[in-house]
Order: C-alpha cells, then sequence, then structure tokens
C-alpha cells in the first residue's frame, strides 16, 4: 500500500543508510553474529556518515533535527536487509531522548560529542534479576555523600552493556512507603569507575549481534554531575519516553514481518516440490497474500502512531495497542513463513530461522503483552 509517512530528505537518508547496509554490513553479518556483537569500528562508520546524530544538535556533529521518522527509516532499512545494527535502535530510541531531555550543559559537552560520532556507546540498566516490569520495585540504592553518590546492585539483561561507556542506571535514592514511584534517579555510570563490574554475558535464543550482560555495582562513587535530570524524578522520565521505546519495537516488529514475508516469497518461487515450484500450489499463494494483508494492516497501524509520536500527540495507550497488535502480527507471521520453508526453516543457515528466534522477544521487552492488555483496559475504563 502507498505510505506518505516520509519526505524527500528522509528518503535521501534512506539511500544512504541502504548502501551502507549492503556494503558494509551484509556480508559481514553471518561473522558478527557468531562473535555475539558488532565491531565498535562499525558504530564510529555510522556516525562518520551521520547515521546517528540526527537529533543531536549541530553544535555537537549532529543535524538538530528532532524527527523519530529517520530512526524508522535505519531501523526498516536494516531489516529489508535481513540483518540487525546491534544495539544502535536501543542507542538511538531509547537511550539517546533521556539525553536529549535531561542533560544539562556540562553533561552535553561532555557526552553528545560521542554519542554523534559513534564513539560513545550506551546503554540503560532498569531491569534487576527479581524486577522486570514493575520499574517502582527496583533495589539498586544510590546514597549521597557528599559530592558523590555511592552505588549498589545488580542489573539483569542489558542489552548493549558488555562494549557501552555510559550506562543509565536507574537507581534508588530515596523510599517512600506511600509512593513506590517515588525515589528513582537517572545515575550515568562510566566504564572504568571502581566497583562497576560486567558480569556474564547471556546466551539468548537469538538477537545474537545484540550482546546482553548481567551488571554489579558495589559501592561504585558516581558523580552528582552524572545525574540526568532531577533526583527522584526518574520513574516520570522513564514514562515520559515509554511511547517511542515502544514504537520503536512496533516498527521493527512490521519490517522483519515484511522481510520473513519478501524472503518466503523469493524461496517458494525456487523451491520445488513433486516436481513444481512450491509457489503454485494454492495453499502457498492463500498463505502469502492472507500475510501481506496482515502485514499492511500493521504497517498503516504503525505509520499512523509514528505520525501522531512525530506531533507529539501518541498516548501512552494508543503506543500499548501499537505494541500489542505489530509483536502479535510478527509472530503469526513469522511462524506461518518459516512454515512455508519446510525443514530448512529450521535450519540457522535460512534467515528465516534467525526471523523466528529473534521475533519471540518482541512480546517480552518494552513491556509483555499481557502488560500492554493491562495499559490498554484501563484506558477502556476498565
Amino acid at each position: 500500500m502507498r505510505r506518505d509517512l516520509f519526505t524527500p530528505d528522509h528518503e535521501a537518508f534512506r539511500d544512504l543508510a541502504r548502501e551502507f547496509i549492503d556494503k558494509e554490513v551484509v556480508r559481514q553479518y553471518p561473522d558478527w553474529e557468531k562473535q555475539g556483537q558488532m565491531p565498535r569500528e562499525v558504530f564510529r562508520r555510522l556516525g562518520e556518515l551521520g547515521l546517528l546524530g540526527t537529533a543531536i544538535p549541530e553544535e555537537y556533529g549532529g543535524m538538530g533535527v528532532r524527527d523519530y521518522r529517520y530512526n524508522v527509516v535505519l531501523q526498516e532499512e536494516a531489516q529489508r536487509a535481513l540483518v540487525t545494527l546491534s544495539t544502535v535502535r536501543t542507542q538511538l530510541d531509547v537511550i539517546l531522548p533521556y539525553f536529549l531531555e535531561y542533560a544539562d550543559a556540562a553533561q552535553r559537552q561532555r557526552w553528545f560529542p560521542g554519542l554523534a560520532d559513534g564513539t560513545l556507546l550506551t546503554a540503560v540498566a532498569m531491569t534487576e534479576p527479581g524486577t522486570g516490569s514493575d520499574l517502582a520495585g527496583i533495589r539498586t540504592t544510590a546514597v549521597r555523600d557528599g559530592e558523590d553518590y555511592v552505588l549498589n546492585g545488580a542489573k539483569t539483561f542489558i542489552t548493549g552493556g558488555l562494549l557501552a561507556d555510559l550506562v543509565v542506571v536507574v537507581a534508588r535514592t530515596a523510599t517512600d512507603p506511600d509512593n513506590r514511584r517515588a525515589g528513582l534517579t537517572l545515575l550515568v555510570v562510566e566504564d572504568g569507575m571502581p566497583g562497576f563490574e560486567r558480569g556474564r554475558v547471556l546466551d539468548k535464543m537469538g538477537c545474537k549481534v545484540q550482546d546482553t550482560v548481567e551488571l554489579s555495582f558495589t559501592d561504585v562513587r558516581v558523580p552528582v554531575a552524572n545525574r540526568l535530570g532531577e533526583e527522584g524524578a526518574a520513574f516520570g522520565y522513564l514514562g515520559h519516553n515509554l511511547p517511542q521505546e515502544r514504537m520503536t519495537v512496533a516498527v521493527g516488529s512490521v519490517a522483519q514481518a515484511r522481510a520473513a514475508l519478501h524472503a518466503t516469497i523469493d524461496y517458494v518461487k525456487e523451491r520445488k516440490a513433486f516436481g513444481t515450484p512450491v509457489a503454485s500450489f494454492q495453499n502457498t499463494k492463500f498463505e502469502l497474500a492472507a500475510i501481506s494483508a496482515e502485514v499492511e494492516a500493521a504497517q498503516t497501524m504503525v505509520d499512523r502512531a509514528v505520525r501522531d509520536l512525530v506531533d507529539g500527540e501518541l498516548s501512552g495507550a494508543d503506543a500499548a495497542r501499537v505494541k500489542l497488535f505489530a509483536t502479535e502480527t510478527q509472530a503469526r507471521v513469522v511462524d506461518r513463513c518459516l512454515q512455508l520453508f519446510g525443514g530448512y526453516g529450521y535450519m540457522m543457515e535460512y534467515p528465516i530461522a534467525r526471523l523466528y528466534t529473534d521475533a519471540r522477544v518482541a512480546r517480552i521487552y518494552a513491556g509483555t503483552s499481557e502488560v500492554m492488555k493491562v495499559i490498554i483496559a484501563k484506558d477502556l475504563g476498565l
């Protein structure tokens, strides 16, 4: 279906992203999967081309354009090529907004140039071993001691934590028995701070190029100058960015579903069964026709929500609706596409197998499907 979401500037950005991905990512991608990460020099190359700094002010090396559609384009082009750009999506869509919104002038001078040119990598540490979607239950503590906070605690499932130079840690600086959401603060822990340790690199089902680690903090002295925003205000900050965080999952889910559809169309045209191309069977045609309709429906929903996000009008409930629908659609689409590959679909040498394993986490991170339903139900007055 025709899309009217993008301008000529976005399409020029798409051409640049496509050229980079086709030339500098696709061929090396299998090696990165084996290594469990994308090399740092690739982040720097993305920065050199201006693909990381669209939202960062010009005085720090960026474009100074706060337009989420550039992030959408970058993600769509990666999925089109049947690859991912490791933790780039997390850095641009989830973490960078906290720096853009809450960094003071001194912090901008320190960190923004490196964020724009790809020399500073980031992670955000929210989830704890006993705390997932319930951020109000965070137990990591930060106690003020003069011009420092003394940070203690552990985090898990931290995307990009292995290579991160800056880790935005959500820590409890105060406890209010009447308001569990109060007293949370964002602290930026820098690589090399004494007491900051990276633990296991977790062996995931999918998303192999995106490292996920455990982090621990033992009496880490974090300067007050590394606090993002006001003390005790983090829960509100996290909630403010949740619509975009959930949209990035939805955008990726639809882009991956579309990639699965096209990969399957190509495969069934070549693959023969009983001496006949699999594409000639009525079941194949009907399945792919139905899948195409689902993908287009999800795309239309996502595009409308992206426009609302850019206009500052996307509600938390609508973001939940879009994430729920897009990720559940992705799951159905990729599963049905894999079925058309037959036994070869179960082999990791075929991209459809990776798309299948990568897809499963979309219904979990940035809020599970069940949490999305709770949010939507509340919006319905239930």
